[in-house]
């Protein structure tokens, strides 16, 4: 696929958006798939090729929250298991399941998303000090994991809302370090959808390595604004970006 100049501005400018709103929330592939498919691209390999940026984002947010000391590394295993399993388990139903249950799946989610953040705050927004949970004392986290994973790996837009329902609502991390669990997370389970995604041929590697230089660069400023902004701040900042996901979702072909 030949890549124009204004193709290539356009995936460094949306990849740029989507590592903020990745590391920060969740929901920046409601904007790279998009850009992907103007590109003329089939909504599976647009799917598959989103996942390039979405692995060279996490890494370096990962890298980022470590470096800030907000990377909480004790449960790690047990939290990645389950989202590998799913992950796998969801880039296969990607890989051939019809795509007109994308937009109802990701619809439904930004919307649940932004009814627990209005009606029950507490469970995405822990107040802080509250006592994290380990995965073998809450055995719902693994299906929520489960779930995270499966969902991450089919469709990848708005898991990072998913990962925190399980990783703040579930085990009780504050946002901050749910965060960085998050894109840990999706880091793991997106490369277990890609060696799926590049099994199958799905990814084209050049447009896919323009939107990884955006997100890269997005998620490196981002980790650095969750250090320092206020759990409120990022807890109304997420109740936005959902009812943008859903917004995005409606308008969506």
């Amino acid at each position: 696929m030949d890549v124009t100049l204004t193709h290539g501005l356009l995936l460094l400018f949306t990849g740029f958006l989507a590592g903020i709103i990745n590391t920060l929330a969740g929901g920046g592939s409601n904007l790279t798939l998009p850009a992907l498919m103007v590109m003329g691209m089939p909504a599976e390999v647009a799917n598959a090729t989103n996942r390039v940026g979405v692995v060279v984002q996490s890494l370096t947010a990962v890298v980022g929250f470590k470096r800030h000391g907000k990377l909480d590394g004790g449960d790690t295993g047990p939290i990645l298991l389950p989202t590998i399993i799913g992950g796998f388990i969801g880039a296969a139903g990607a890989a051939y399941a019809p795509s007109d249950i994308i937009k109802p799946l990701l619809l439904g989610t930004m919307l649940t998303m932004a009814l627990i953040i209005l009606v029950k705050p507490a469970m995405i927004s822990p107040a802080l000090g509250t006592e994290v949970k380990k995965v073998s004392q809450t055995p719902s986290s693994w299906v929520w994991l489960t779930i995270a994973g499966i969902y991450g790996g089919f469709v990848q837009a708005g898991v990072g809302f998913v990962l925190l329902a399980a990783l703040a609502g579930s085990l009780r991390y504050d946002l901050v370090r749910a965060n960085a669990l998050k894109v840990l997370c999706s880091l793991v389970f997106t490369l277990a959808s890609l060696v799926v995604f590049i099994a199958e041929d799905l990814i084209l590697w050049l447009p896919g390595l323009i939107l990884a230089a955006g997100t890269l660069v997005g998620a490196h400023i981002a980790v650095k604004m969750a250090i320092k902004v206020s759990p409120n701040a990022l807890k109304w900042f997420l109740f936005i970006m959902t009812l943008c996901g859903s917004a995005a979702a409606m308008l969506s072909e």
